[in-house]
């Protein structure tokens, strides 16, 4: 996600730099865009996802190895005023993390795939600068209700017969930056965006004293997007 993030930042700096948008007198393109009541768009993206474990006690603490995932979804936006949206983001996103418990001896229970494909409703506040030239940067945030198709949350089986559970849904908190970059035909708009679930999404084993589950007492998600949007 780093070497992601530093492609982009250099890919942003080249586009501004060869558009000339920094200049004295830069060409103003799409003047009238942001006048709109209403535009829709689309994005693309990365995603890393991670965990927050709570405990009941002390205690080696489980790993949590995140993958690069991918996001896809669609942007409808309301101006409110001049320099507030209310933007829904309906999407969906994939990804995987492999937890690994240290504790547990065997090399198969010692780790679990917990693979994702959430569908994704954020309804966010999108807050913009004054724009200068062709660059307007914003902060953005909100909330999202996450559904998991991948949660297991209805399997019989669990732990001891290798399925980790999840449950399927989760209300989440989202914050980030970004900035738009206008073109003569369409608006850009790159932007960095922290996740971080403040639901509990464990599914506890059967066993009360699992060495996978039975010492968790919370566990949330927490992630990383970077979303590439075209309006």
């Amino acid at each position: 996600m780093k070497k992601t993030f530093s492609i982009l930042l250099l890919f942003i700096g080249i586009v501004v730099q060869a558009q000339g948008m920094f200049g004295k007198n830069p060409i103003i393109n799409l003047e009238n865009f942001d006048k709109k009541r209403v535009h829709y768009g689309f994005y693309l993206g990365l995603n890393s996802y991670d965990f927050k474990f709570s405990y009941k006690y002390a205690g080696e603490d489980v790993k949590a190895k995140s993958s690069t995932g991918f996001n896809v979804g669609l942007i409808a936006n309301l101006k409110i005023v001049e320099h507030l949206d209310l933007r829904f983001e309906p999407g969906i996103s994939f990804g995987q993390r492999t937890l690994i418990f240290p504790y547990i001896v065997d090399e198969f229970d010692k780790t679990r795939e917990v693979k994702s494909t959430y569908i994704n409703l954020p309804l966010l506040l999108k807050f913009s600068a004054r724009r200068t030239g062709n660059i307007r940067p914003y902060l953005i945030g909100g909330y999202s209700y996450s559904i998991n198709l991948a949660s297991n949350y209805n399997a019989t089986d669990d732990n001891s017969n290798g399925k980790f559970r999840m449950k399927q849904a989760t209300g989440n908190l989202e914050a980030g930056l970004g900035i738009d970059i206008y073109f003569e035909y369409f608006k850009f708009s790159p932007s960095v965006r922290g996740v971080f679930g403040i639901d509990n999404e464990i599914i506890s084993d059967s066993n009360p004293y699992s060495p996978w589950t039975g010492n968790i007492t919370k566990m949330q998600t927490r992630g990383v997007f970077i979303n590439l949007a075209f309006h």
